[in-house]
């Protein structure tokens, strides 16, 4: 299982993570086509910013999830050390958002479900890690 982690000192908020994971999870796979998608993808990795520093939030795939323990629907599950969410079984209820220490869940309101990182599920290294051209974002393998 892997985890993202952030070198802080060199992001510097360019926010190529947040577009690369929104084409990543669109439809089309192609920035254009992707950001006139209805409804357009959600970026699953969060940018956050304060005065000279920012850095990429993503899921930290906990060991122990709280969002998994949290879920009533099942929807939050764990799956070879990832923490996932099958949006056929979220019902909308945001415990998962309300239990996350992080605050890497967040709400997609189109489809009333959450969403989440999911390590780019189905490739060997997450797209937000692969394009940050600062190599803020790390990706390590346990």
């Amino acid at each position: 299982m892997g985890r993202i982690y952030v070198k802080e000192e060199v992001c510097i908020g360019c926010r190529l993570c947040e577009i690369h994971c929104i084409v990543q999870h669109s439809k089309s796979k192609r920035i254009i086509k992707a950001f006139k998608e209805e409804p357009r993808p959600l970026s699953r990795t969060i940018v956050e910013e304060k005065g000279n520093v920012s850095f990429a939030l993503q899921c930290r795939h906990c060991e122990e999830p709280f969002c998994v323990e949290a879920c009533i629907s099942g929807a939050m599950h764990t799956e070879d050390g990832k923490v996932l969410c099958d949006i056929k079984k979220c019902v909308g209820c945001w415990m998962c958002i309300m239990s996350c220490p992080f605050g890497a869940i967040k709400r997609d309101e189109k489809n009333k479900v959450s969403s989440k990182c999911d390590l780019c599920a189905g490739s060997d290294m997450p797209v937000c890690v692969a394009n940050c051209p600062n190599e803020a974002l790390v990706y390590e393998v346990d």
